[in-house]
């Protein structure tokens, strides 16, 4: 077994060939287009698409009206431009007109959406690679100063403003990253005496029906974060995402319900989404089970309506004893 540098080694020496992969796909195309792509590029990997997250932005650079371009960092070009001027928004804004006249400028974000493609690397829950892909299509915002802006914040990101966004350029592909995700969970394990959540969620499939029903990476994708705090430490999370478009199927129970009721909603909703105890992991991750729900399965097989394996009772109750979270 690798350790999580062997892997992150490994990962590396395969993103070469996925940036070729992404330059020669166009977006246009869809992540059909892309899937092969990457398959051809790595044969040897079996990636799959497992699910299109989107709704975010990150900052871009600046342009003019037509679209020519003037910096590739908003940020980085506002933090100078205005240092030069001892952080003086209006001065910098006359300096700006005397420079470009009456040519206006306009700041842009990339709009994104960030596909998940997943390969299976052993038989536990966590052997396997995740690569996210993102989507982007850089798009005109605001016109600087168009509110007065007196900080930095105020001029590359206004909260006064609702863009009117236009396209600057095609959508395109762009690495994010490529990951063992048991060594990322591993790397969250390392100093701590106490599982992390992320791996108790993991550790909860593997003992749970779900486990000899399908892969984890079947129906789970996990978003990952990693910054440095002010000691300079790495600092670890990690998120399940079920690989669902759109929401969870309702879970059709109410507070009361119990018994053999509760067993039909149950059975419902794991049908619904594919696989056993799916309630469960949807409880703890996306919240389309509520939690009173563990209490009463569990109260019911005390007494007369033992409708879960054993294996399945032991799991809930034991998050009972101590229960965790995911969705943060």
């Amino acid at each position: 077994m690798k350790t999580p540098q062997a892997w992150s080694e490994y990962c590396k020496s395969l993103a070469p060939a996925i940036v070729m992969a992404c330059s020669q796909v166009p977006a246009t195309q869809g992540s059909t287009a892309l899937t092969k792509a990457i398959g051809a590029a790595l044969p040897e990997w079996k990636f799959r698409h497992a699910l299109c997250h989107g709704g975010w932005y990150r900052l871009g650079g600046i342009v003019f009206a037509d679209g020519e371009r003037v910096a590739d960092d908003i940020e980085a070009w506002a933090e100078e431009r205005l240092d030069a001027v001892d952080q003086d928004a209006g001065a910098l804004a006359e300096e700006l007109l005397d420079q470009y006249g009456d040519k206006r400028l306009y700041a842009t974000r990339l709009v994104g959406k960030t596909h998940y493609f997943v390969a299976p690397a052993g038989e536990t829950a966590d052997d396997f690679l995740q690569l996210e892909i993102e989507e982007l299509q850089e798009m005109r915002a605001h016109r600087l100063f168009e509110n007065d802006a007196h900080t930095l914040e105020e001029l590359v990101a206004p909260d006064d403003l609702t863009p009117n966004l236009t396209p600057v350029g095609l959508p395109f592909y762009r690495l994010r990253r490529l990951q063992h995700l048991g060594a990322f969970v591993e790397r969250m394990q390392q100093g701590k005496t106490d599982a992390t959540p992320m791996q108790r969620f993991l550790n909860d499939w593997s003992d749970s029906s779900a486990d000899s029903a399908t892969r984890f990476a079947n129906q789970w994708v996990i978003a990952t974060r990693e910054h440095q705090d002010r000691f300079g430490q790495p600092v670890l999370n990690a998120r399940p995402m079920a690989a669902v478009e759109g929401e969870p199927p309702e879970f059709e129970a109410e507070g009361s319900m119990n018994g053999t009721a509760l067993s039909t909603a149950l059975q419902q909703f794991d049908r619904a989404v594919g696989y056993p105890m799916a309630w469960y992991f949807h409880m703890l991750a996306t919240h389309a089970v509520p939690y009173w729900v563990a209490q009463t399965v569990v109260e019911d097989n005390l007494g007369d309506y033992a409708y879960l394996p054993e294996k399945d009772v032991a799991v809930v109750r034991k998050w009972l004893h101590t229960p965790y979270a995911v969705n943060t």
